[in-house]
């Protein structure tokens, strides 16, 4: 796929300044689309747009396919005569964070309202046979979420395989007995997925109406407590008691004198290759309809892993193992054409992983915070990456580019302040444009950065569990002159639509 010279913003929606205590598919998502072509940005990147797991976080999902049903807009479900406009209008004013717990005890309970309304609706509506046509086409994915998520709800025992016996193992009678018992509450559960893909593909027709392009993310690992290990148990290194006997990290590292221990089950690949790589064909298929680039997130993985054994408290005692490497992305070649993927080849990289990428033929990543210190790391600087990589100020993972920089010691924010002579508007602005001058096709950064913010609005802490996520921008951020400011560096420095 043709990876076109532009630039764009790192931006999930839950941090979108809707109101209902998250971000979601309504006004103010459109309202940022306007904002990012008044800017001459063509690339919106989100997270995984899955319903969020452990921590809340969009890479420690319940399924790899499935939304998170807190995106659906209530105001356009109001438009619909779903939810009253009553209740629209009651939802709370944006928040500066995100407070999970209270989005999930007040706006779930109006979603699944919302959903019963839509399903009291009459079945010959042109509506309920969309619904139809969804469910037919989706079933693939949806019939085993929807029956892990009622099922969830109703056990609330952590994770899947403590359900009663016959269900964690899915024999077939108990499924039907599940199917029978809980018909409503599974028909709920398939008109919110429902819901969401249609307000994301209608948000996603709006934004291409406009030229901008959504780059998606897709971890390489799932959650162990979600809908696809449950549903494929024999895809995963699991034991006879369905728990895992490996799961994923990464080890200790300058950041982590322990390591990071993620605790994703590790996959049987031997058994996905003899089976054709399908279940990773779906996904990456599903991938790039509801996103036009593709992330991969840990590709590394993909070359080696670091397996850890499930009893092992921290990732010390972990070993390299071999990934599937070319083979699986040659049978994605084959079975779906060239693919507009996008590596995140960031941390402990060998020679290999760079060779794979290489031949593959995908982008990699270089992050200006990464690019000093050392001349190790001038790997990461402009002037000598080439075009073949998506250039980013910071990630998700990293603190804001004003918060990095007051946090380095002095010698360092001397080669920063060398590098980016000094700029009187902030060294943040000094990254973006060397980052928007340089050869990269892609250049992306996240809002934190245009906005200036500082480490109060850092998104994610990976060696911190809880607390992260919840970083929102508020209505009035998104000033004329910045979206003036960065029309200008988008023509002078070329990315501008052609």
């Amino acid at each position: 796929m043709v990876f076109e010279r532009s630039s764009g913003v790192v931006l999930h929606p839950t941090s979108l300044p809707s109101r209902g205590g998250i971000g979601d598919f309504g006004p103010a998502a459109y309202a940022f689309a306007d904002f990012l072509q008044q800017s001459g940005q063509t690339l919106w990147q989100i997270l995984p747009l899955s319903p969020v797991g452990f921590g809340h976080s969009p890479y420690s999902a319940t399924s790899a396919f499935a939304g998170n049903p807190l995106l659906i807009s209530i105001e356009r479900l109001a438009e619909k005569g779903w939810v009253s406009k009553a209740d629209a209008a009651a939802l709370a004013p944006p928040s500066a964070k995100v407070d999970f717990e209270k989005v999930f005890q007040k706006k779930l309970p109006l979603l699944k309202q919302a959903a019963a309304a839509f399903l009291a609706e009459d079945q010959d509506s042109d509506h309920y046979q969309q619904f139809q046509k969804f469910c037919d086409d989706n079933a693939w994915w949806l019939e085993d979420f929807v029956l892990f998520s009622v099922l969830r709800d109703e056990h609330r025992t952590g994770s899947w395989n403590q359900w009663p016996r016959e269900i964690a193992s899915r024999t077939p009678e108990a499924l039907e007995g599940v199917r029978k018992q809980h018909a409503t509450a599974l028909q709920v559960e398939r008109t919110l997925q429902f819901l969401f893909y249609s307000q994301w593909n209608d948000l996603r027709r709006y934004c291409a109406e406009k030229k901008i392009r959504i780059i998606g993310d897709v971890a390489i690992f799932v959650n162990f407590d979600s809908a696809d290990v449950w549903a494929h148990p024999h895809l995963f290194r699991l034991n006879a008691d369905l728990q895992p006997e490996v799961v994923s990290g990464v080890p200790p590292d300058a950041f982590s004198a322990t390591g990071q221990r993620w605790g994703n089950p590790l996959y049987r690949w031997d058994v996905l290759r003899n089976e054709g790589y399908g279940w990773w064909i779906q996904r990456m298929r599903w991938a790039v309809t509801v996103c036009d680039y593709v992330r991969l997130d840990h590709f590394r993985g993909f070359d080696q892993c670091w397996e850890i054994n499930a009893d092992e408290p921290t990732a010390v005692n972990g070993r390299w193992v071999d990934g599937p490497r070319d083979d699986l992305f040659q049978v994605l070649h084959r079975e779906l054409g060239d693919l507009p993927f996008i590596a995140e080849d960031l941390g402990m990289i060998t020679h290999q992983v760079i060779e794979m990428r290489d031949r593959l033929s995908i982008p990699g990543m270089k992050v200006l915070q990464f690019a000093f210190g050392d001349r190790g790391a001038h790997v990461y600087l402009p002037h000598i990456f080439d075009h073949k990589c998506v250039v980013y100020t910071g990630t998700h993972d990293n603190d804001t580019t004003a918060g990095w920089f007051q946090a380095l010691d002095e010698g360092v924010r001397a080669q920063v302040l060398a590098y980016t002579g000094e700029p009187k508007d902030g060294v943040h602005w000094g990254l973006i444009r060397a980052a928007s001058a340089s050869q990269a096709t892609f250049a992306i950064f996240p809002l934190q950065d245009f906005l200036g913010l500082g480490n109060e609005a850092r998104m994610n802490v990976p060696s911190i569990a809880n607390g992260n996520w919840g970083w929102r921008y508020m209505p009035n951020a998104l000033k004329p002159e910045l979206a003036k400011k960065l029309a200008v560096l988008a023509d002078v420095t070329d990315r501008l639509p052609g």
